[in-house]
């Protein structure tokens, strides 16, 4: 399963050029019987079968070991748990800035508990809901961090108009042809007016973030002058047209309710 995506476009490349390393461990090489056994029956009885702390404790101790020995320290080590802090955007730069990571991907109903005290393993989630398996949230954690290291990505400027960046989501985008399919590009992108373009993209953002995101919006609002914000907004819907007919540009609400 690895690298698998991570070995192509700008994670493969970075890879390719040692901007990180990725090293995997299969669990099942630290097992102690001949059927190679990860899991056993829960204590208390209940559905599925849950990884054994022995086992994982032997694959957790020679993962750091690996750290230690490569880049002399064991940074972070990570459980891929639906009950984890929801990955987003600021722990992903906080996990860039590490010299190293472990990552442990959990099967089954999960892991015994006593191995995530013991090695004192932060737990982290895609969202709410629930995968096969521990690998494909990690593949998505790995591509997030490794995208915000230094050289991986051609056009800097590009991380900080994305979403989330600064509490928003992303404004929309056009390209050419300016008209397609009976659709305008909006005016404002066309004008060469660099001030007017920052602010369009910027409502936009904001309008987009409110209809969609009212959990994004709300924290954006309290990070910044919530007056201002609405000054902003309100005269710029008193400078719409009413009728999208009074609008030859075809540039009313422009993909604000969209």
């Amino acid at each position: 399963m690895f690298p698998g995506p991570l070995g192509h476009s700008l994670a493969g490349r970075a890879l390719e050029h040692g901007t990180w390393a990725l090293e995997t461990l299969d669990i099942r090489s630290f097992a102690r019987d001949k059927h190679r056994s990860v899991d056993d029956t829960p204590f208390g009885g209940g559905p599925g079968m849950v990884m054994r702390p022995d086992v994982l404790d032997a694959a957790l101790e020679a993962a750091t070991a690996q750290a230690v020995a490569a880049r002399g320290e064991r940074g972070r080590a990570i459980y891929l748990s639906p009950r984890g802090r929801v990955l987003d955007q600021d722990l992903v730069k906080e996990l860039a800035g590490e010299r190293s990571l472990i990552l442990l991907c959990g099967r089954y109903e999960g892991v015994d508990e006593r191995v995530l005290e013991k090695h004192a393993l932060e737990e982290v989630s895609l969202g709410d809901f629930v995968l096969s398996g521990g690998e494909p949230a990690a593949l998505c954690l790995i591509d997030a961090v490794v995208r915000l290291l230094p050289g991986v990505m051609g056009n800097v400027e590009t991380a900080g108009e994305e979403s989330f960046e600064r509490g928003l989501l992303e404004y929309p985008h056009y390209t050419r042809p300016a008209f397609w399919d009976g659709r305008q590009v909006p005016a404002v992108l066309l004008s060469g007016d660099h001030g007017k373009v920052r602010a369009w993209r910027l409502e936009q953002a904001e309008a987009i973030t409110e209809a969609r995101r009212p959990d994004l919006w709300s924290r954006y609002l309290e990070s910044r002058p919530a007056p201002k914000v609405k000054k902003r907004r309100a005269t710029k819907a008193a400078a719409q047209p009413s009728n999208p007919a009074d609008d030859p540009a075809g540039t009313a609400g422009s993909n604000e309710d969209s």
